[in-house]
């Protein structure tokens, strides 16, 4: 039997990013392998959102080291990071307000790599079948989970190897959490890593294969997702609100 060898695709080795004066992250190292997902957990202020953001370049780190596809990322631009294959989505989504659903995936559409599964509007539209009556309605129109699956949809008509989700669960009724899980997972099926920052170890365990915490910036505990949800002590120790 041939066991398909792993492929790290993100190595974040000992960043150190700050707010001002404010050390944020502390020493944080973590990687992702191809095609597989990957969760920030922790409580509401540790430093999630910042690690994502220190990957994009939109708040970079002041020391250490970010390499994706074996390639330096830290002092790139975000556009540029961007251009080498990650898509982010922020917390706030940050779609177009004015423009349609539609108008909101053309601005983002990019055409793949030589040989690499485009995401098309098409796919996109399978993905969210939803969209196909939505796509003339304006981003003001439509609702907090109908903005989220846009924002995700839009990220994804890039044509990324890699997805930074932030809070993708948050605020969603159980009905369409339950739909973002099988999002995810299609997702993943179509070959794209998924790293995701989230407070909802329910969710977490069921999107995800490995799972780092974070406590004040600093990664606390790593382990696979199911050893951390069996994990009663350390649930409560840096997990429970």
């Amino acid at each position: 039997m041939i066991l398909e060898q792993s492929v790290s695709l993100l190595h974040i080795d000992r960043i150190n990013t700050f707010y001002g004066q404010s050390h944020v992250l502390q020493d944080v190292s973590l990687g992702i392998d191809e095609k597989k997902v990957v969760c920030l957990l922790g409580r509401n202020g540790v430093g999630k959102t910042t690690t994502l953001r220190s990957i994009m370049g939109l708040t970079p780190p002041r020391s250490g080291s970010i390499l994706f596809n074996g390639r330096e990322i830290v002092g790139k631009p975000p556009f540029r990071i961007a251009q080498l294959g990650i898509g982010y989505v922020p917390d706030d989504r940050r779609i177009f307000p004015d423009l349609t659903l539609y108008e909101n995936l053309e601005l983002a559409r990019r055409l793949s790599k030589k040989g690499k599964t485009l995401w098309t509007f098409e796919k996109v539209y399978d993905l969210f079948p939803v969209f196909r009556d939505l796509r003339d309605r304006k981003g003001t129109q439509l609702s907090g989970g109908e903005q989220k699956m846009l924002a995700i949809g839009r990220a994804l008509m890039k044509n990324p190897d890699l997805l930074l989700l932030d809070e993708p669960s948050e605020g969603l009724a159980p009905l369409i959490v339950q739909n973002l899980v099988e999002v995810i997972g299609r997702i993943r099926s179509e070959g794209v890593t998924i790293l995701l920052a989230d407070q909802n170890l329910k969710f977490c365990r069921r999107t995800s294969d490995r799972g780092y915490i974070l406590e004040k910036g600093v990664v606390q505990y790593q382990s696979m997702m199911e050893e951390i949800w069996q994990n009663e002590e350390i649930v409560k120790k840096y997990l429970v609100v």
